[in-house]
């Protein structure tokens, strides 16, 4: 395999591993010069830009060239004077839409778009907000904040909004980043003492939507200066879009005006999604790379694989293999990249009367005392558990399971949830706990 094609496969991968955005930003622009004597020379035209990949991409780059290479490499970053001799075309089976100079200039994703976002019960609210945010922007919900896990698709809405407003308003004004880079360029202007061009960058917005706001939580000035660019934006009629991994009131350090802010208009959690909206995703993607990806084996990922952001992952090393090595793209094919992480498809769906019924008999607790009011731990752990089984394993909103489970508000079981999986990094007697009950669930 020459050094071209390898990085276009290297490319795919990263693409998947750091996000659209941030691989548009750095990775994209790098070239693979030379792979010599395990000393891999990655070259780019911008040497700022090309400091800031090694410093935070040195060991995620060397880790997954070493993955295709089975080499223990070492990676030299070296500037190049002018454009490369010859140029990569992005990573293999790299989507490449039409994109207007408005989009590309705020730095939009050409496939963040409403008809490419798969629809279920995991992410229809947020779907349904975001739909009329677009058409009638700082009139329905301002701000909407939205929530969730990696990959569950709140940049894509974020970014949907935005680019129906440009639709249908191609004057309008706006700005993408995240957190971190608000909080850098604030910090920028502060040291080039610039402050006012920030301002007038900021303040004077239709639309300004960031990524990851919970990264300003606990840094003084910069939460000072955001609170000031939020009312600024609101009282001039613009609109305000954020996306965090929390909800407002959990993000720690976040100021209270501030958390009362994000607050003021629509918060909605969106949750991981389920087996049909995997399989949605999946044949969306393999659309998107003009590939006809047969149902069944769309299923198949689906089913072994529930983080949303590995799904493409499976999907685009499966097209790269395929194309690679000159292999059908097949069952076989999906289950070797799979690998033991592939797992039968279940016949039978669990109920939510039979998690509860599970989750009574393994804690050695009657309906009644799950379902009931008492808050000591003996009860409440093997509850919150519960909430988790059926947020997480069974995709039941938060909305019905409080309904199951006597009346509960929402944010209860959002807690419960949370906990549970923080617990689950820590703690091996809820990670035994969480395995019992999965495997009673399939009996």
């Amino acid at each position: 395999m020459d050094t071209q094609t390898l990085w276009q496969i290297v490319l795919a991968d990263l693409e998947v591993q750091v996000g659209k955005v941030m691989f548009q930003t750095f990775l994209s622009q790098t070239k693979l010069l030379e792979l010599s004597d395990q000393t891999a020379t990655i070259g780019c035209t911008q040497p700022f830009l090309l400091s800031l990949i090694e410093k935070r991409y040195y060991p995620l780059i060397k880790k997954t060239l070493d993955s295709y290479t089975k080499l223990d490499t070492t990676l030299l970053f070296k500037p190049i004077s002018g454009p490369p001799k010859t140029t990569i075309d992005g990573p293999l089976f790299h989507v490449k839409p039409q994109q207007n100079m408005s989009t590309s200039r705020v730095r939009l994703h050409p496939e963040y778009t409403f008809e490419n976002f798969a629809v279920s019960s995991s992410n229809q609210m947020a779907y349904a907000a975001a739909t009329a945010v677009s058409q009638k922007p700082a009139v329905s919900y301002n701000p909407l904040f939205l929530y969730g896990g990696v990959g569950v698709g709140k940049t894509h809405l974020m970014q949907a909004i935005a680019h129906i407003m440009i639709k249908n308003r191609s004057q309008t004004k706006l700005t993408y980043c995240t957190g971190e880079e608000f909080t850098n360029e604030i910090i920028e202007a502060i040291g080039n003492k610039s402050t006012v061009s920030f301002k007038k960058k900021y303040r004077n917005l239709n639309l300004l939507l960031i990524d990851d706001i919970q990264f300003i939580a606990g840094k003084n000035a910069v939460q000072e200066e955001f609170f000031h660019t939020f009312n600024a934006i609101q009282q001039s009629g613009g609109q305000i879009i954020l996306t965090s991994d929390k909800p407002p009131e959990e993000i720690p350090r976040l100021e209270a005006r501030l958390q009362s802010r994000f607050e003021g208009g629509l918060s909605i959690d969106i949750g991981p999604p389920d087996f049909e909206l995997r399989t949605a995703i999946l044949l969306i993607k393999a659309k998107q790379r003009d590939v006809a990806l047969p149902i069944n084996l769309a299923k198949l990922i689906a089913t072994s694989v529930e983080n949303p952001r590995k799904l493409e992952g499976v999907l685009v090393r499966a097209l790269t293999e395929s194309q690679t090595q000159g292999v059908p793209l097949d069952e076989d094919l999906i289950r070797s990249i799979l690998g033991k992480t592939a797992k039968k498809v279940e016949k039978t769906a669990v109920s939510p009367q039979k998690a509860l019924q599970v989750v009574a008999s393994y804690y050695h607790l009657t309906l009644t005392q799950l379902k009931g009011a008492k808050r000591d731990r003996a009860v409440s752990l093997p509850r919150q558990v519960l909430y988790y089984i059926l947020r997480s394993e069974l995709n039941v909103p938060l909305v019905d399971i409080g309904n199951i489970v006597g009346g509960r508000d929402h944010t209860t079981i959002l807690y419960g949830v949370r906990k549970i999986s923080d617990l689950l990094q820590v703690n091996k007697t809820i990670n035994g706990d969480i395995l019992g009950i999965k495997q009673q669930l399939l009996e």
